[in-house]
Parts: structure tokens; sequence; C-alpha cells
């Protein structure tokens, strides 16, 4: 098989599941029948508490549950939420506020057993967004933990539930109650082409379909632990609709090592994150971990390169199979493929895959005419068990979802990727037809960073497009006209959309233009953008030159790295137009250069080139590194072709 080669993929998905040996226990297995799609969540999550009561089921560093134990909490939350709005006729939403982890989780179960909408808000959006989603969604009781409560009084002043605090007397019962499967179940928010968020209704067939059809194809048992990096309903039930357990984490807050050690601890057998995310978190392996439970590592949401490939084979297993998968927000993932350590390899992208059991896709002309296999046109997808719409959205639910001639429950969602389909039905990914680009496994839709810098009278006009750098990785560039002759600094750019943006929405570059280049029909010409000068960017901090010999190398080291024509030993590394990805690779040339390999803590309380030289003083002097352990890492550094270290280079430190 050769990977990334639309002319020889040979193996449907069958197949390569057959081919990878994704096999467990005879009898690990709970099975899910299709029957299960016209019932409710709850329904089957309390299914899989009668059959493993006393299996673990959510783990993190500071909670534990076993399936009983997670299902009588749950049941507290429900009839906490039942108290203060009885179920009735209209389904009310509950916005849950947390980050990453099991108060989450349980929340995320008490509102589906009390039969609400629920609306995931994660705690770490600025509170201008997290404002108006709560806005939007219309929700009627806010639930969140101590750690957010604060946060939750800034922000909301209606009817609130506080997980930590929740009265002893509350039953721990199932409350029983009659839902169906066409029933809504959650809101959840993305970026919308308006500039706003735009809230994705699911219900609760769409999702089980949804589950069932991932834990299908990766064949979850009750023997598997499975990784959870974000605030996200399906991502738990990938676990708990199957009996095997979740792990969720927040990435961010994780050295490479550290959770490598977690997960080899806890004994974790899949690992599934966005692609970059992975990107980082592999790249800042030592190559002396072992893996010995992982069997799978799942990636989504962005193009997997040959690098990422590479990656997957050099830390992980021969038992360790890789699978990729193409999706929407609006449906979930409809198409897998798979690699393992025998693939071939190649030197382009991997296919995006083969389409899962219960969807068809389609391939559109602009017209949303079907178009021939060979011809690239924009992917559709027809299925029963998609997204219901977009909440309080008619209008863009009616552009978005169209009805399916002949059907009277099916739709066809416009995806807005462009594909094509080799004479296997492999499906291969071609990019956006809008202007929507994926940033660290998120999907940003440029329209809401423009709308957020037009906010500012000094800026005239904005455009905002994904260029990628040096190691693949999207990073957003803002070009802006000024309104006034004094343009705005880059600090000051990042202050204010700070407040009003996740941190994935902010540009890395802001370049100032005197006019936007227009097509000969007046609209800008995105493809005629200039790409970013390398010149230092127009920061608050005065240029200070380097002062000693460390300070000049290590300036020397964040000019390379930030492709910049100087930098100052004050200045800021991300308002320099640094990320997570970039600062992995400063750091791995810093630990090349001296000797030294700052960790997590030391990099944040690092952010400039004088800080940065006095940690290393202060690292070298206690020789927190053993000179063995340097080496080794050194070692994987060396006979490297440029793009394999830059890939190894990049880690997750922000």
């Amino acid at each position: 098989m050769q990977v990334g080669s639309e002319s020889r993929v040979e193996l449907p998905m069958d197949q390569q599941r057959i081919r990878v040996k994704l096999s467990h226990p005879e009898g690990s297995y709970i099975p899910f029948p299709k029957e299960s799609l016209e019932t409710c969540i709850s329904e089957r999550f309390e299914h899989i508490v009668r059959v493993v009561p006393e299996r673990l089921a959510l783990k993190t560093r500071s909670h534990a549950y076993t399936y009983d134990q997670l299902n009588r909490t749950a049941n507290r939350v429900a009839h906490a939420l039942l108290e203060l709005e009885p179920h009735g006729k209209a389904q009310g939403v509950v916005a849950l506020l947390f980050e990453n982890g099991a108060p989450f989780v349980v929340a995320s179960l008490g509102a589906l057993k009390a039969g609400k909408i629920q609306a995931p808000l994660e705690s770490t959006f600025p509170r201008v967004r997290l404002s108006s989603m709560l806005e939007q969604s219309q929700a009627t009781i806010l639930v969140t933990d101590g750690s957010n409560l604060r946060l939750a009084g800034e922000i909301w002043s209606g009817s609130l539930i506080d997980l930590d605090s929740m009265a002893d007397r509350l039953s721990v019962e199932n409350p029983g109650l009659p839902l169906t499967s066409d029933a809504c179940v959650a809101v959840e928010y993305t970026s919308g082409s308006t500039g706003q968020p735009k809230g994705i209704v699911r219900n609760h067939r769409g999702a089980l379909h949804n589950v069932m059809q991932h834990n299908k194809v990766i064949q979850v048992s009750i023997k598997d632990r499975l990784f959870a990096p974000r605030v996200s309903l399906r991502a738990h039930l990938f676990a708990l609709l199957s009996g095997a357990a979740c792990y969720p984490v927040n990435m961010g807050e994780e050295e490479s090592s550290a959770l490598a050690e977690w997960l080899i601890s806890e004994g974790v057998t899949v690992y599934r994150s966005a692609v970059s995310a992975f990107r980082s978190f592999a790249s800042g392996l030592g190559g002396s971990e072992k893996f010995p439970d992982l069997r799978l590592v799942s990636l989504f949401g962005e193009p997997v390169y040959h690098t990422d490939v590479e990656l997957y084979r050099r830390h992980f297993a021969d038992r360790c199979v890789l699978v990729t998968s193409l999706g929407c927000n609006e449906f979930g993932d409809y198409a897998y493929f798979f690699v393992d350590h025998e693939t071939p390899p190649s030197n382009s992208l991997l296919p995006g895959g083969y389409p899962i059991e219960g969807v068809e896709i389609l391939l559109l002309d602009d017209d949303g005419q079907p178009l021939a296999s060979d011809r690239i046109g924009e992917i559709a997808v027809r299925s029963r068990y998609g997204a219901a719409g977009y909440w309080r959205k008619p209008d863009l639910t009616q552009a978005s979802f169209l009805a399916c001639p002949g059907s009277r429950d099916e739709l066809i969602y416009r995806t807005g990727d462009l594909g094509r389909r080799g004479t296997d039905g492999c499906l291969f990914h071609k990019g956006r037809k809008d202007f929507q680009v994926k940033i660290l496994g998120y999907r940003v839709e440029v329209a809401e960073v423009e709308t957020a810098l037009l906010a500012l009278e000094s800026i005239k006009e904005a455009v905002v497009v994904a260029r990628q750098d040096s190691v693949g990785n999207n990073r957003l560039v803002a070009y802006c006209v000024p309104s006034g002759q004094t343009p705005p600094t880059v600090s000051q750019l990042r202050r204010f959309l700070a407040d009003k943006l996740p941190h994935y929405m902010t540009p890395s570059l802001f370049v100032m233009l005197d006019t936007l280049p227009l097509t000969a029909t007046g609209k800008v010409d995105r493809r005629s953008l200039p790409p970013p000068a390398g010149i230092r960017p127009a920061i608050e901090t005065p240029y200070i030159a380097p002062r000693t010999p460390l300070e000049e190398k290590l300036a020397r080291i964040w000019e390379e790295v930030l492709v910049l024509d100087r930098v100052g030993v004050h200045d800021n590394f991300l308002e320099l137009g640094g990320d997570s990805l970039l600062a992995t690779m400063l750091v791995s040339r810093v630990l090349a250069q001296f000797q030294v390999r700052l960790p997590l803590q030391a990099m944040l309380r690092a952010p400039t080139v004088e800080k940065m030289s006095l940690a290393i003083v202060e690292n070298q002097a206690r020789n927190a590194f053993q000179k063995e352990e340097v080496d080794q890492m050194l070692l994987e550094l060396e006979g490297l072709s440029e793009g394999d270290a830059r890939s190894l280079l990049d880690k997750e430190i922000f």
C-alpha cells in the first residue's frame, strides 16, 4: 500500500482493520446493536453500568470513579437540575462551565440524565466569548465547580449549581426519564461565518451513531483506557458507552515527559488528539519512553504529514497502530485511514480515508450537483445521523443542511471541504472550499478573527489567512490597514484580542499594509498577500541589543527560530510571533547549544532572552539534568533530515 498515493490505495477500511490486527481478548466487547440508536445516551450508559459496575470508568490525577460511582454521582446532578427545572415538554438548556476533567464529565452525564440540552463552555475562553455563548444558548441553568465559581459569578446571574456544594440529600437513583432518540442532547459552539460563534445541535441518535461507528472502527472494549484531551461530549462518550475507562487531560498544562509517564503508569491503550497536539507531544519525547499498553494512536482535525507518521514509528511500539480520520464538527468522523509499522513510507499527505457505515459521501460542484469520483468537489455527507442544524439560526441551517430527495429523515450536509475519491472509494482531502482553517486541532473561521480586529478604531481593514511555518503547522497571519498614520503596536493588538478570542484564534503574526491587494472584480486577493518579511514586529518593548556572549548566542537562536532579523533581550517570545510549537524548537536548540533542557515552568518564567540566560546559568549551576540524559537526547538529533529534525523539536509547552 502506498500511503498518500491516489492511484495505489488497495485496502478498504475493513481489510485495513484486519491487516493491522486491532484485536482484544474474546468476550471483552459489550454489544452495541443498531437498535440502540433509537434509544437515548443515558439508557445506553446505564446499561453499561449494569454490565460492569465495578470497572474503572473515569480517572484524572485527582479523581477516580467506577461505573457505579460515576452513575450515582451523575444522578445527584440530574436530580439537582430537575429540582430547579422539572422535566417538561420544552427542553431547557444547561450551560456547563469547566476545564477538561472529571467534574465536566459528571456534569455532562447529569445533564443527559435530566433530559436537558447541554452547552459545554471551556472556562479558559475569554469572558466576552463565554458571555456571548451564554446569551445565544438561552441557558436557564449553569453548572460549574468550586474552581470556576468566581468566573461563573462574573458572567452569570441566573440559577447555578456548584458541584462541590450539592446537597447530600439528593437522590443517587436513575431519574428514568422517557427520552427519545430525536431529543436534542447538546449545543456545541464553534466559530461562525458571520464572525459570531454558532451552536451545532445534536440529538441522541446522531451522538450514539458517532460513538458506535467510531468504536466499531477502532474496536473499543472494556479492556481499553482512552485518553481524552478536550472538553467534548463525544470525547468521553467514546469510552463510557463501551465500558472502557476515560482519562481526561489538559494537554496545555502537561510537559511531554510528564504526560508520557502518566500514560505509561495508567496503562492507557488509546491516544486520541488533534494532529498538532500529537506532533507536539511526540516531538517532545526523549526516545527512551516505552508505551507497553498503547495499542492505537488516533489523530483528527488536520492533515497528517509523513513526518507525523515518522514520529509515530519512532516513539511507539510495533503493535501500536496509527489511525487518522476525516470529519467535521457537524457530523463527526466519517472516514478513517490506518497505518502500521509495515506500511511503506511516503513523502505526501495521508489520504482522508474510507467512509464509515450509515453515511453516503457525495462530491458536489458549485451548484450542488454530484460529480464523478475522479473529480475534485465539495465533500457532502448524506445521513440521518448528523447534526440537526444550528441553534437559533434557521437561515444558516437551511443553507448548510439540505433536504434529501426521497427521504424524510436524511439530510445532506455540505462540509466546505474539497476532496476526490479513489477507484476503491478512498477519500483524498484537498483543502477547504472557504477560508476555514485548522489551528491546533480547532476549526477557525477567519471571519471571526477579522471581525474582532475591525472592532478596533485603529484598524481600517483586516484580512486573516493561514500560512504554514517551516515544520508544516498552520499559523494565523493578520494583514491590517491602519485607519490613521500611527498603526497600533503588536502588543496592543494582542492585548485587545486576548479579551475577545481563545488563544488559538489570536494571530501569530501581524503585517501592516498601506492597502490590501484586490482582484479584478474588487475582492481582496488573498493569494497576493505578501509573506511576512521577517522583520522584528512593532512591539511596545524598546529594542535592547544583547550585552553578554550568552545573550548574543540566545538572540541568534531566537532569530533563527522566529525567522526575524533581530531580537532584543527584553522582547517577549509571544509578542514576536512565537507559539507553543516554536517554543519547543527553541528549548530543543537550547539543549543542543548549552547542554541544558529547560522544564516547562522555567520556560514560562523566562519568555525573554535576558530571563532565559539567567535560567540557563541557574540550571547549569544545579546540574539539573545528568550528562547521560542530555547525550541521549542529542543523539536523536544527529543524522536527521531538516524536516525530521524540526518535527522532533516540536513540543507543546504553553
